[in-house]
């Protein structure tokens, strides 16, 4: 089987397929039992990213349990500043940290062996194409340059990400630096995955819905841009899936100022406006992940809204972020089966 024949390959390229494939952000995670039981062996969250014995495995969890038709890398958005010698840390029930950089901390920024720091998570990427069913897309992922620059100055994640919209009015000069370090080591980082046997890729921008119209423009829309214009320049084949959650209207012309071959939608995008938007392309959404921890009637409703909205378009059928660990494990297989079955 080609890999334009993988049902999201074809969806990225504009196909309408009914039922539509399925996938879910953090579907290898804290909800599954097997999950819990080889983070244990692993040791810390960092660990088990750069183990490609214990990444290839969560990864391949929820591919046995559920037959999803994309399986995403395990990793996470914090490697590349992990690489950048930032001191990144995982503390249980405080979340990511690391040492805040500052202006002059910015200057000193270099970005050589990064690529080669992370080696095994490509080690990870070929041993997940070589096991993985024929006909499951593997998706390799990367942070958003404003998301990672967001923990990189504040040291840890905020509700408001007020330090790095702070920075940014204060130092732009700095700020910009930052984002345009981080966009091209992250375009570099996004091709070797593909090299290793990623089908397309993923960009997280987790946080641009903090920003007001023209900080998008500058810190979201900007970087991402630069990526994806650099991923195609050198594999102009490639496909890049964009998922600025929170972004709201201002997804209208995300597509095309950045260039995305398909954008995700959280679930607080209203089901017409991302009906206008899949006119133009691709989407992928956008149930809101705590109607799977709620269960029927709730995930039965919210499913057949959205397919009944986006199912006659190229849709990528997803959660609006993240899975959560309260989620039964049965409400997702209960959701696989919904959505296969068309609903109803």
């Amino acid at each position: 089987m080609s890999e334009t024949r993988r049902k999201i390959m074809r969806v990225l390229d504009g196909e309408t397929l009914s039922p539509p494939p399925v996938w879910l952000m953090r579907q290898a995670g804290r909800y599954l039992p097997e999950y819990r039981q080889t983070r244990a062996k692993a040791g810390s969250f960092l660990d088990l990213c750069y183990s490609p014995e214990h990444a290839v495995e969560v990864t391949l969890q929820p591919i046995r349990r559920y037959g999803f038709d994309a399986a995403i890398l395990f990793s996470d958005i914090l490697v590349i500043p992990d690489a950048m010698k930032r001191n990144v840390r995982f503390t249980e029930g405080h979340g990511p940290e690391m040492d805040p950089i500052d202006e002059a901390g910015i200057s000193r920024l270099d970005a050589g062996g990064v690529i080669d720091y992370l080696n095994p998570v490509f080690e990870t990427v070929r041993r997940l194409r070589a096991e993985l069913p024929e006909e499951t897309t593997l998706l390799g992922f990367c942070g958003a340059p404003w998301t990672v620059a967001t923990y990189m100055i504040a040291g840890h994640g905020t509700p408001d990400q007020a330090p790095a919209r702070l920075f940014a009015y204060q130092y732009p000069k700095a700020f910009e630096r930052l984002l345009t370090l981080l966009a091209d080591i992250s375009a570099e980082y996004l091709v070797t995955q593909i090299d290793a046997g990623a089908d397309a890729v993923q960009i997280f921008d987790s946080w641009a819905g903090v920003l007001g119209e023209k900080e998008f423009e500058a810190f979201a829309v900007k970087p991402v841009a630069r990526m994806i214009a650099a991923i195609k320049a050198r594999r102009p084949n490639a496909r890049v899936i964009s998922f600025a959650k929170g972004a709201g209207y201002l997804l209208k012309t995300y597509r095309h100022k950045t260039g995305a071959d398909a954008i995700g939608l959280d679930w607080s995008v209203p089901l017409e406006f991302a009906a206008e938007l899949q006119k133009e392309g691709a989407v992928q959404g956008n149930l809101d992940p705590m109607r799977v921890v709620a269960g029927s009637p709730a995930l039965e409703e919210g499913i057949d809204e959205i397919l009944a909205h986006l199912g006659g378009g190229p849709l990528i059928f997803n959660l609006g972020h993240g899975i959560t660990p309260q989620a039964d494990p049965e409400n997702v297989r209960l959701l696989v089966e919904r959505v296969r079955r068309g609903g109803n």
